[in-house]
């Protein structure tokens, strides 16, 4: 099964901030010529997660208080105790969401729905540069 990968570097303000990622995503679809496939994304690193969404500015505001309200940033957290931290919410938000998504590719192109977009979403509590990669696999 042939394999064609590539990488999108990107940086984030943090702080519950989302990306959409779609474009980078298909970009690397785009170079694989492949008609029919399934294209995977990872993010590198525990504080930060990839989905999929309706990326406008209400949907994200929606999801961003979602995880505000499930898992507070300034909640009572072992993890910032033991480790004199600040960001366990972070990680737990990313660990709730994950780290990757597969998306088909038919006619060379993401299957994705009209209103749906492939974003990242940094949840440290500081600006970070990330790493998606992205393998194409046909």
């Amino acid at each position: 099964m042939p394999v064609h990968a590539g990488l999108l570097r990107l940086r984030s303000r943090a702080d519950g901030e989302i990306l959409d990622i779609t474009a980078g995503v298909a970009a690397v679809v785009g170079q694989a010529q492949a008609p029919v496939a399934v294209a995977t994304a990872f993010v590198v690193g525990s504080t930060a997660a990839l989905t999929t969404m309706e990326f406008e500015p209400g949907g994200v505001r929606d999801l961003q208080e979602a995880l505000e309200r499930l898992l507070p940033r300034d909640g009572d957290y072992a993890h910032n105790r033991l480790n004199h931290d600040t960001n366990s919410h972070a990680h737990m938000r990313a660990a709730l969401v994950g780290p990757s998504v597969s998306v088909p590719v038919v006619d060379g192109r993401l299957t994705l729905g009209t209103w749906q977009q492939v974003v990242l979403l940094d949840f440290d509590d500081r600006p970070r540069e990330r790493s998606v990669h992205v393998h194409v696999a046909s």
